[in-house]
């Protein structure tokens, strides 16, 4: 059974993630706040109740855009340093790029879509769910954000050698697969595609 590293779980389990919804893996949850009762308590930029390469996957939702881009290279080289040679990240965050071009036709405060926490508009996406913060919970603030560019750069400058992924045909959302090591096309498309099913 392989070990997946479950970075910013909140409530969820990996039931809710695709491509880990599976006997395959292994879950530890790890989370900044205690609240969500994770199995680690800790930080994107410090990760060190996380033993060095003791992970076969990690996986981040909705959390690198809650850090200042200047922690980015932080928290992704303490995503590179707990996974084992041949690991892998699969993050996904908002893509500012579509939420620009929302904004830029004058719809800050329109709903986007609808969530769990309610309708979701430009504004809760770049600085974070009104409701959510406004109910006391500071570490939802946003802090930076990515376009699908930036969010790959971001990735090969801290080493990661191969990687796969895009801007949602959805909207909103970007999703990045990325390996330690390097791969041929056809083993990385084999691997990333189950992450990106609908």
């Amino acid at each position: 059974m392989k070990t997946l590293l479950h970075v910013g779980c909140g409530f969820l389990n990996k039931s809710h993630l695709k491509g880990f919804n599976n006997d395959n893996w292994k879950e530890i949850r790890f989370d900044i706040d205690k609240r969500v009762h994770p199995d680690i308590v800790g930080s994107l930029t410090d990760m060190k109740s996380v033993e060095t390469a003791s992970v076969d996957a990690l996986y981040s939702a909705y959390n690198i855009d809650h850090i200042y881009p200047h922690q980015v290279p932080i928290a992704l080289s303490e995503f590179h340093r707990v996974l084992k040679e041949d690991g892998m990240v699969v993050i996904k965050c908002p893509d500012l790029q579509s939420v620009c071009e929302a904004v830029a036709q004058d719809k800050l405060l329109e709903p986007l879509y609808d969530s769990p926490a309610g309708p979701i508009s430009p504004i809760d996406i770049m600085f974070g769910n009104r409701k959510v913060i406004a109910e006391g919970n500071e570490y939802m603030d946003k802090k930076g954000g990515f376009t699908y560019s930036v969010l790959d750069s971001a990735f090969w400058e801290a080493g990661f050698k191969a990687r796969y992924g895009g801007r949602s045909q959805k909207g909103w959302e970007l999703t990045l697969v990325a390996f330690k090591q390097e791969k041929s096309e056809e083993e990385i498309e084999k691997i990333a595609s189950p992450f990106f099913l609908s």
